[in-house]
C-alpha cells in the first residue's frame, strides 16, 4: 500500500485544529464525525506499519486498495468543500467550515479494519520470520568493488600507464546493474588518476538521448571544466558552448567519463569537441551495446564487465549485510550462499537484497523466506532480475514505499536536488511528524532510509558532506515506474492505464518530462480533476500553459519552473489549496497572492528579458502567510523587497526556515523577531546602512550569503552581527578589512568559508595568533583581490579541503598550510605562476616527508 494514511491524517489535524490565521474555524457541530474519522485512520495506520505489515496475498493487496480509496474518497471530500468555502468567501472575512457528511467514508475504514483484524486472525505469523526492521545502518554506505581488481587495474593502467600519447577512448561494457558506473567512478575518483589528469569531466548520456540532451551533456562538460556555467554562458547557442568546451580542454590533459550511452549518435555529435594534442588524455565510455563500444573505441578491443562468481557474490553480500566487527553464522552463511547464488552475479541485485538483510534481524527464517523468493523468479533474465529487485520494494514499510515511488515522478538519469525533493515530500503530505524533528528532518530521514537499502544513491555531496542531490539506478527505475502504474500512484507524460482509460478513477498525480497539453494526453481532465500535483520537467522553457492547469483546484503542488511568465498568472490565486509553488514570472507578485493560504514552499525564478532588467522582487503581502517554511528566489538581480505597507507589520512566521536573497534595508530589527526558526539566510546589500544588523538572536540559523550588488562598496562586515550557530558563511562582493577576518574565526560552529570576489582593503589577509578557525573543514578562496596571506597550520587546525581559484594577485599559499594534520585536498586553478609554484612546493614537502595522504591538484 503506497498509500500511508499521513496525508489524510494532516488535512484531518488541521481541520480540528486550525491556526489562528486560517480564515475559518470549524463546524462544532462536524467535530465529533471528524474526531471519529481521525481515529480510525490513525488506528489503520499504525496498525498496518506494524502487525499488519507482515501479512502477505490477494487479500492484502485488495484491502490496501480499499483503505487507499477511501482514503481518497475522504480527502476530496474535505478538501473540495473546504476550497470552495474559501474562494467564495470575501477576502478577509472569516467563514464557519461545515463539511459535508462522512457517513459513507466512516463506514468504508470500519469495514477495512474488521476485514484487517479478519486477515490477522487467519493468518499463521510466525514472529521469528517477521523482517523486523532493525536500528542498523548500512555497514558499507559507499559502493562497494568486488571481483573486479584487475579490471581496475587493467584499466588504470590505460589511463595513467605509458600507453600511446595520442588520445584513447576506453568503452566498458556490460549489462544494466552489473558495475559499469561504479568501475568508472572508482577510476574517476582514484587519487592517482586525479593527480595525473590537469582536470576530468563526467556526463550521463542515457537512453532519452535527443538534441536537447547535447545541450546538457555539453553544459555538464564545462561545468566540470571550467565550474558552474554562469546565466550567459546559458544564454549561449550549443554550437558557442560546445568551441568554449574544446577551447577549455585544448591545453590540458584531460579525462572524459561518457556514461550510459545507448547508440552511436551521441558520440558522432560530441567526438569533435574533444582535442587531440597527444598528451596522453583518456575518454571513457560506459554503455549495455558492444556495437557502441566498438564504435567509439580507439581500434582496440572494449573492457567488458562479467557477472560476479558465487564466492564473489557471497562476498559482496556478506560485506553489505555484517559490520566488520560482527560475524555471521554458519547457519545464516549457508542460507545467505543459496540468496547470493540466487542473484546471478548481478551486483545491483546482490546490494538491493543485502539492503534488506541489513535493515531486518538476523533471523534464519527470514533469510530462507528471502532465499525462496529469489530463487523462484521464473522467466528471462530481465524478469528474473527484476522480481529480485522487486522484494526490495515488497519489504518496505508504507512511508517508504510513498517515497519510493515519488522518484518515477523525476525523468531518466536526472539529479534529483536534495532540498526539492525534501520540500516536495513534506508538501504531499508524505512525510509523518517526528518527535524533536522537522518535518523536512523526518523527509532526509526517509531518504537516508531508502539508501541504506540501495534503492536510490547520492549523485553529489556538498562541502560539508551533506547530500545535494540523489540519483537512482535505470533498473530500479523501471521497477519504480511499474509499481506507480500498477497502484496508480502518479501519471508520467499523460500515460493512463486501459482500466483507467475506461473508468473514472481519478490520478492524484500528474508529471510531463516533455511540452505537455492535457487535451493532447491520453487522459482525460476529468481523470485528473482531482490531482494534487502537477509537475513539469522540460528542457526547453515554454511561454504558454495548458489552460486546464489552472482548473486543478485542488492542487497542493505546482513545480512550473520551465513555463516563463511575463506577468503573474492570476489564476493560480484560485489555487488555494497549494502548498508548494514553483514558477518562473518577470513581474513582481501581487499581494493577493497572500490568498494561498496554505502555501509552504515558494520558490520564484526572474525570467524573461523583464526579468533580467529587474533589480528586485517585491514580496506584497507575503507577511499574512504564515505557514511559509521556504521562500527562495532564483536568478541574477532577483531579491526579496517588501512593499511599504509591510514593513510596520508585525507577524510572526515561526514555521519559516528559509528566506534568500533579501535587501538588507528590509532586514530590520522587527522583521528579525518575527523569524525565531529561520535557519538560512540570503542578505543583498544594495546600499550603506545606518545601524548594525544584529542576527545573534536567530539561534537556529546555520547557514548564511552575504553579497555585494557593487564591488567593495558597503562595508559589510562591519556592520553584521554574526549568530554563534552558523555553519556555513558565504561571502560575495564584500571589502574586507583587516579585523574581520579575526572575528570570522571566533565563531566557534564555522565548518565552511567561502570567499567569492572579495576585495582585502589592505591587500593581506594575516592572522592574529591567537584565533583559530576551530572547526573550519572546507575553505573557498575564489576571484579574491589578495596578495599576501599569512598564515599556518595552527589557524586551521581541521581544515580538510582548501580551494584556491582566480586569485591572480595572491603571492603564495603559506607553506605550513601543508601541514595542517587532516588537510585532505588541495585545488589551485587559474592563479598567479608565483602561487602555482607554493603549491607545487608544498607538494613536494609532504611527499619528502612521507604525507602520501594530501592531495593537491593543480589547474593552469
Amino acid at each position: 500500500m503506497a498509500y500511508n494514511l499521513e496525508s489524510l491524517l494532516q488535512i484531518l489535524e488541521q481541520i480540528l485544529h486550525p491556526d489562528h490565521h486560517q480564515p475559518w474555524s470549524l463546524d462544532p457541530n462536524r467535530r465529533p464525525q471528524i474526531e471519529s474519522l481521525l481515529q480510525k485512520a490513525r488506528f489503520l495506520k499504525d496498525f498496518s506499519e506494524n502487525s499488519f505489515s507482515v501479512v502477505a496475498g490477494y487479500r492484502k493487496q485488495s484491502l490496501e486498495n480499499q483503505i487507499r480509496d477511501a482514503s481518497h474518497d475522504a480527502e476530496d471530500i474535505l478538501e473540495s468543500h473546504l476550497v470552495e468555502q474559501i474562494l467564495t468567501s470575501q477576502e478577509d472575512e472569516s467563514f464557519i467550515f461545515s463539511p459535508p457528511d462522512l457517513e459513507k467514508v466512516i463506514r468504508e475504514l470500519d469495514s477495512a479494519k474488521e476485514e484487517m483484524m479478519t486477515i490477522m486472525s487467519s493468518s499463521q505469523i510466525a514472529d521469528s520470520s517477521s523482517p523486523v526492521v532493525s536500528s542498523r545502518q548500512d555497514p558499507n554506505p559507499k559502493n562497494i568493488i568486488v571481483g573486479v581488481d584487475e579490471d581496475l587495474i587493467h584499466l588504470k593502467g590505460q589511463l595513467i600507464g605509458q600507453p600511446p600519447k595520442a588520445l584513447l577512448v576506453i568503452p566498458i561494457v556490460g549489462m544494466g546493474g552489473i558495475g559499469k558506473t561504479t568501475l568508472a567512478r572508482n577510476l574517476y575518483d582514484d587519487p592517482s588518476v586525479i593527480s595525473h589528469f590537469d582536470t576530468r569531466a563526467w556526463a550521463t548520456i542515457s537512453q532519452n538521448y535527443n538534441e536537447q540532451k547535447l545541450r546538457d551533456v555539453l553544459l555538464n562538460l564545462l561545468g566540470c571544466v571550467t565550474g558552474k556555467p554562469n546565466d550567459e554562458m546559458l544564454g549561449k547557442e550549443d554550437d558557442e558552448i560546445a568551441v568554449y568546451l574544446h577551447q577549455a580542454l585544448i591545453s590540458r590533459r584531460y579525462m572524459i567519463v561518457l556514461d550510459d550511452m545507448w547508440d552511436v549518435k551521441p558520440w558522432d555529435d560530441i567526438r569533435r569537441f574533444f582535442p587531440d594534442k597527444e598528451n596522453g588524455s583518456r575518454i571513457i565510455v560506459t554503455t549495455r551495446e558492444s556495437s557502441v563500444a566498438d564504435y567509439t573505441g580507439s581500434g582496440s578491443s572494449h573492457h567488458q564487465v562479467n557477472l560476479l562468481k558465487d564466492d564473489e557474490s557471497w562476498n559482496l553480500l556478506h560485506q553489505k549485510v555484517f559490520a566488520q566487527e560482527e560475524t555471521c553464522s554458519p547457519e545464516l552463511e549457508k542460507v545467505g550462499k543459496k540468496i547470493a547464488e540466487g542473484c546471478r552475479g548481478l551486483p545491483l541485485a546482490i546490494h538491493v537484497i543485502g539492503g534488506i538483510l541489513s535493515q531486518a534481524k538476523r533471523s534464519q527464517d527470514f533469510w530462507e523466506q528471502v532465499s525462496d523468493n529469489v530463487s523462484s523468479t521464473i522467466g528471462d533474465e530481465g524478469e528474473q532480475f527484476s522480481n529480485i529487485l522487486s522484494l526490495s520494494y515488497n519489504h518496505l514499510p508504507n512511508h517508504l514505499k510513498s517515497c519510493f515511488l515519488y522518484m518515477g515522478a523525476f525523468p531518466e538519469d536526472y539529479e534529483i536536488h536534495s532540498s526539492r525533493l525534501i520540500n516536495l515530500l513534506v508538501a504531499e503530505g508524505l512525510v509523518r511528524p517526528i518527535s524533536d524533528k522537522s518535518l523536512e528532518e523526518a523527509a532526509e530521514m526517509y531518504l537516508k532510509a531508502l539508501m541504506d537499502r540501495n534503492l536510490i544513491f547520492v549523485s553529489k555531496k556538498g562541502t560539508n558532506g551533506n547530500v545535494k542531490s540523489y540519483s537512482i539506478h535505470d533498473l530500479l527505475r523501471d521497477l519504480c515506474v511499474r509499481k506507480v502504474h500498477e497502484e496508480k500512484f502518479l501519471s508520467v507524460n499523460g500515460w493512463a492505464p486501459d482500466d483507467l482509460a475506461r473508468s473514472t478513477t481519478c490520478l492524484r498525480r500528474v508529471c510531463s518530462h516533455g511540452p505537455f497539453s492535457i487535451e493532447d494526453a491520453y487522459i482525460s481532465t476529468e481523470q485528473i480533476r482531482l490531482a494534487r500535483s502537477f509537475l513539469l520537467f522540460d528542457h526547453k522553457r515554454q511561454s504558454v500553459a495548458s489552460p486546464a492547469i489552472y482548473e486543478l483546484r485542488l492542487l497542493r503542488v505546482l513545480d512550473i519552473l520551465q513555463i516563463i511568465f511575463n506577468e503573474f498568472p492570476e489564476e493560480i490565486l484560485q489555487l488555494v489549496n497549494l502548498r508548494y509553488l514553483a514558477l518562473t514570472v518577470s513581474q513582481t507578485l501581487p499581494s493577493s497572492i497572500s490568498r494561498l493560504c496554505n502555501l509552504q514552499t515558494l520558490l520564484v525564478q526572474r525570467g524573461g528579458l523583464l526579468g533580467i532588467m529587474g533589480a528586485t522582487m517585491v514580496m506584497r503581502g507575503i507577511l499574512d502567510m504564515t505557514r511559509l517554511r521556504h521562500i527562495k528566489l532564483k536568478g541574477q538581480r532577483a531579491y526579496i523587497k517588501y512593499h511599504g505597507e509591510d514593513r510596520n507589520r508585525f507577524v510572526v512566521l515561526d514555521k519559516l526556515q528559509t528566506l534568500s536573497p533579501i535587501v538588507v534595508s528590509e532586514l530590520t530589527d522587527r522583521l528579525i523577531e518575527t523569524l525565531p526558526n529561520l535557519e538560512k539566510l540570503g542578505i543583498f546589500w544594495d546600499e550603506e546602512v545606518d545601524h548594525v544588523r544584529d542576527l545573534s538572536s536567530l539561534h537556529k540559523l546555520y547557514a548564511l550569503k552575504c553579497r555585494s550588488s557593487k564591488y567593495n562598496r558597503y562595508n559589510i562586515l562591519s556592520n553584521i552581527i554574526f549568530p554563534p550557530s552558523i555553519k556555513k558563511l558565504t561571502l560575495k562582493g564584500c571589502q574586507i578589512l583587516d579585523h574581520h577576518m579575526n572575528e570570522i574565526g571566533k565563531l566557534p560552529n564555522l565548518e565552511i568559508l567561502k570567499l567569492q570576489y572579495c576585495y582585502f582593503q589592505s591587500g593581506n589577509w594575516e592572522l592574529a595568533e591567537d584565533v583559530e578557525f576551530c572547526r573550519l573543514q572546507f575553505l573557498l578562496m575564489k576571484g579574491l583581490k589578495l596578495v599576501n596571506w599569512t598564515a599556518d597550520d595552527t589557524h586551521f587546525p581541521r581544515l580538510e579541503h582548501l580551494v584556491i581559484a582566480y586569485c591572480f594577485d595572491l603571492e603564495e599559499i603559506p607553506l605550513a598550510i601543508g601541514d595542517i594534520p587532516t588537510l585532505k585536498v588541495i585545488e589551485v586553478q587559474q592563479c598567479g605562476d608565483s602561487a602555482l609554484d607554493s603549491a607545487r612546493e608544498i607538494q613536494e614537502t609532504q611527499v619528502d616527508i612521507g604525507n602520501d595522504d594530501l592531495q593537491v591538484r593543480i589547474l593552469g
